[in-house]
């Protein structure tokens, strides 16, 4: 409102009326004058303190006033409107000031930076002037040497010539200095008032929006230096890049040491639209490398194993390491009782029917030194297994029982330990049995080449005791004297390597391997290839079961940390970062399913007719392999290779490492084939649906009962076979420790019913711990026959006491069935 048409603004009551105070952030604060409507009121004119004649307005009349407003009220009312216009022009006022402030101190600062760009200018034009009188006398002394030489009337001419073109190389500047500058600030501003960065601005190579101040120095810098005439441009480096035949767009990036965005744009200009992120193949690397100005250097996928190539370890930084002492020899001839009664433990006692279904690794501690221990399977079905055990070895024990001497499996590990050509100390065990004849132990030897001692030959031959003990001094010397020979040495200082020994996946560990580490020192935290996986190092584990930070050379360990299940015999070896490792193992992988495909489709249409022809009278057993290993896994499927005759065959469909799955189950029903297990169960979904669908699952503990079932059954000889009937399975809640009776497991039969008569198996996590008979079955406090489903029970094994909590107990019942060959 103004004053022109007799209105006023109505203030607010109190001290502060008419203003309100706004705060804001960093304390700033803010002051607001408010306008308040409210209903129209006359105000008297200034002067006409009495009405004046009928015109005049009387404060009293009541039919001219608001209802129920008196005298007073009126009055304080006129006050307060006389006051809110006192501080509205007042207010005014101040802002009126406050801006004229305002705008004097912006002129000021506007004053200052033109004052500062005018000196900044000026400074440059006297740096280039300066530069360009200098570049001017130089001219001129060029020119009076050359007039000093040359005729009376040239030197005139040159020098009348020299004087008229120097003033335009003086003016040229200041003529145009003024242009090229407006031009600047403008491009500039322009490029501040831009909008924002196109698609065709980027393909253009156009700038963004907005510059950064350290973009506004850089280019400063460039022109000072430009208007100094220092050399500006720096000259590009060529770089040589090794180019795969698929790279990411940020790795070629960093290989030109080009910036990613300038890549990616170059790409863009090409038609291609990929993100760092992305895989480019060879030929368009190739392109951008050359757009760029590099040079291209291809290299070939298997380059990446160039990384784990390692270099002659120099003799300075050798140390003694302990030896790797492999014990082999047949099958039943003391090799893991001679063990055994090395390392003062039982291990036999471990093993499904007395024989090592696995590569077992300990260190001994013999007299201050450290001896490593492998000790392989002697069953024909772990050939294999006994060849990597030579491999990894230093000094090879041949086992020959003195009852039974030379045997096929001990013609084996002969022939491993001279391929390996490894030396050989033979132990001839057992030679406290009444039929024991060491001599003719000796005697067969020489027909395979072996000359001990005693036969005036250079292989030491030691005769012992596995039960009493007898000799095992003699050897533990032999093999001391053997490897004092053979003087072994090794690098703990550097990047570790070794040799898988065996295999397997855990349920609650995942992958583990057991791991020779032959060189180096594997630590925790250490990023390693192994084979097709790779991995980092979670955890070690030594032979006596406990956490250890590190291993050196000759050290058997069990490593965590992998991202899949290796083969048995792979390779380790430690490298720097996660990326290499998986380049590696993906290359590995594509290289290995690369040589299948090949092997595949090398078949000719001859040889496809020839297999066809055979295989119409050919009948085939197909099976499904599982086991807790993959050592035990390689074997039983060598094994089953080598079962059959022209007319029958047995073929593995799968083979693989951990507990019976569903999928096993829907493969094995689409061909017709029985599950083996070995010494794996399967889970509870598996063994439902394979109960549906018919699927006949069979579990196995000692290799010789599997192989000889097989054959027997692809062979049609089998009258009869011993079925095993589940009859029930039972939980473990608790163990309690009862005198006269040892540990007794607290349980709860969850299907079928526990018989006190039935063979019982404990499981855990689906593998099977231990086989045997129960030693009482109580139900309360009393002895009973049987339990049925949903019944608590107690229950003690016989001779074995390793049980715990949420372990599993198997009840079953062993019967004699007809069988014949379909």
């Amino acid at each position: 409102m103004s004053d022109s048409d007799g209105k006023k603004t109505l203030g607010l009551r109190g001290p502060n009326a008419g203003s309100v105070k706004q705060s804001f952030s960093h304390g700033r604060t803010k002051s607001v004058v408010v306008e308040t409507k409210r209903k129209k009121v006359v105000v008297p004119k200034a002067g006409a303190s009495k009405p004046a004649g009928g015109g005049g307005r009387p404060i009293g009349d009541p039919s001219k006033r608001p209802a129920g407003i008196s005298d007073a009220e009126m009055d304080r009312r006129l006050k307060a409107l006389q006051a809110a216009k006192a501080r509205e022009v007042e207010d005014a006022a101040a802002r009126e000031k406050e801006e004229q402030a305002r705008a004097a101190d912006r002129e000021r600062r506007r004053e200052e930076a033109e004052a500062k760009e005018r000196a900044e200018r000026e400074r440059v034009d006297a740096l280039k002037a300066k530069a360009e009188e200098d570049d001017r006398k130089k001219r001129e002394a060029e020119a009076a040497a050359m007039a000093a030489a040359a005729p009376a009337a040239e030197p005139a001419e040159t020098r009348t010539g020299g004087a008229k073109a120097a003033p335009p190389a003086r003016k040229q500047p200041a003529r145009e200095e003024p242009r090229r500058d407006n031009k600047g600030k403008g491009a500039r501003d322009d490029s501040r008032r831009g909008g924002k960065l196109t698609v065709n601005q980027a393909l253009r190579g156009g700038e963004s929006r907005h510059k950064s101040m350290a973009a506004m120095k850089r280019k400063q810098e460039r022109a000072r230096q430009k208007a100094m005439g220092m050399n500006v441009e720096r000259e590009k480096v060529i770089r040589d890049v090794q180019l795969p035949e698929a790279i990411v767009v940020s790795e070629l990036a960093n290989r030109m040491s080009e910036r990613v965005a300038d890549v990616v744009k170059s790409l863009m200009t090409n038609g291609i639209m990929a993100t760092q992120t992305q895989t480019i193949d060879a030929d368009t690397a190739e392109l951008i490398i050359e757009e760029f100005g590099h040079k291209v250097v291809r290299v070939s996928d298997a380059d990446v194993e160039q990384v784990i190539e390692q270099e002659a370890d120099k003799p300075e930084d050798l140390a003694g390491r302990p030896p790797v002492i492999t014990i082999m020899g047949h099958v039943d001839h003391g090799k893991t009782s001679l063990l055994d009664a090395i390392r003062n433990a039982r291990v036999v006692a471990g093993e499904a029917g007395g024989i090592t279904q696995h590569i077992g690794a300990y260190q001994v501690d013999q007299d201050g030194k450290k001896l490593t221990f492998l000790d392989t399977p002697g069953h024909a079905a772990f050939t294999s297994m006994r060849a990597r055990g030579a491999q990894v070895t230093d000094i090879v024990v041949l086992v020959v029982a003195a009852d039974d001497a030379v045997m096929p499996q001990t013609i084996e590990a002969i022939n491993h330990a001279k391929a390996a050509k490894v030396p050989m100390i033979v132990a001839i065990n057992k030679i406290d049995r009444p039929a024991a004849n060491p001599d003719k132990v000796r005697t067969d030897l020489l027909q395979h080449e072996v000359i001990v001692e005693k036969m005036s030959g250079d292989v030491q031959d030691v005769e012992v005791s596995a039960i009493n003990g007898t000799g095992l001094d003699e050897l533990l010397e032999a093999i001391a004297l053997q490897s004092e020979i053979l003087e072994l040495k090794a690098n703990a200082d550097r990047a570790a390597n070794g040799a898988v020994i065996e295999a397997q996946l855990d349920v609650g560990r995942g992958p583990v391997a057991t791991v020779l580490v032959q060189n180096g020192t594997l630590r925790q935290g250490d990023i390693f290839v192994v084979g097709e996986q790779y991995g980092r190092v979670r955890a070690l584990i030594n032979d006596q079961g406990e956490r250890v930070k590190e291993a050196g050379p000759s050290v058997p360990v069990e490593v965590l940390g992998l991202n899949g299940t290796p083969e048995a015999g792979d390779v380790l070896n430690v490298v720097d970062t996660e990326g290499q490792a998986r380049e590696i193992a993906e290359y590995r992988e594509k290289a290995a399913k690369d040589k299948r495909a090949a092997a595949g489709a090398a078949v000719t249409l001859d040889q496809l007719m020839a297999n066809a022809k055979a295989d119409e009278n050919m009948s085939e057993m197909p099976i499904l392999v599982k086991a807790d290993v993959q050592g035990s896994a390689e074997a039983i499927v060598q094994a089953m290779e080598k079962i059959g005759n022209e007319e029958v065959r047995v073929r593995v469909l799968h083979s693989g490492v951990g507990a019976i799955t569903e999928s096993d189950i829907g493969l094995a029903e689409a061909s017709g084939a029985p599950v083996i297990g070995f010494n794996v169960r399967a889970n509870a979904t598996a063994r439902s649906v394979a109960n549906q669908k018919g699927v006949e699952i069979r579990y196995y503990s000692v290799i010789y009962d599997l192989v000889d079932d097989v054959k027997a059954a692809a062979s049609g000889l089998l009258s009869a076979e011993i079925k095993e009937n589940f009859i029930g399975y039972a939980n473990i809640k608790d163990v309690f420790k009862v005198s006269n009776v040892g540990k007794v497991a607290g349980c709860l039969v969850t299907e079928g019913v526990a018989r006190r008569s039935a063979g019982v198996r404990l499981l855990r996590d689906n593998v099977v711990i231990h086989e045997g008979t129960l030693k009482t079955l109580k139900r309360f406090k009393d002895e009973v026959p049987e339990v049925q489903s949903g019944q608590e029970c107690g229950m003690a094994f016989e001779n074995y006491d390793d049980i715990r909590a949420n372990d599993v107990i198997e009840i079953f019942e062993r019967e004699e069935v007809e069988r014949s060959l379909d």
